[in-house]
């Protein structure tokens, strides 16, 4: 018996609200498979895209740890 023919007749076994069950899940699975992320994309683009993420980061941290010495100073 092949897996799909195992599963339906489990499917003719259960009563309404394990179908229901059965229906919401098999609608999640669907969702899931159609904004699944690709994984390699996204880390491409997280390099791609790295260094001026590190250049935002990074600007305006001179005047920012000034203004925390200053502060500590008082």
């Amino acid at each position: 018996m092949s897996l799909k023919e195992f599963v339906a007749h489990e499917v003719e076994t259960l009563g309404e609200n394990e179908l229901r069950a059965v229906a919401e899940y098999v609608s999640f699975l669907k969702f899931r498979a159609r904004t699944s992320i690709d994984e390699a994309r996204l880390a491409s683009l997280y390099g791609e895209f790295e260094q001026e993420d590190r250049e935002l980061a990074e600007s305006g941290m001179e005047d920012y740890a000034r203004a925390l010495s200053q502060e500590d100073a008082q």
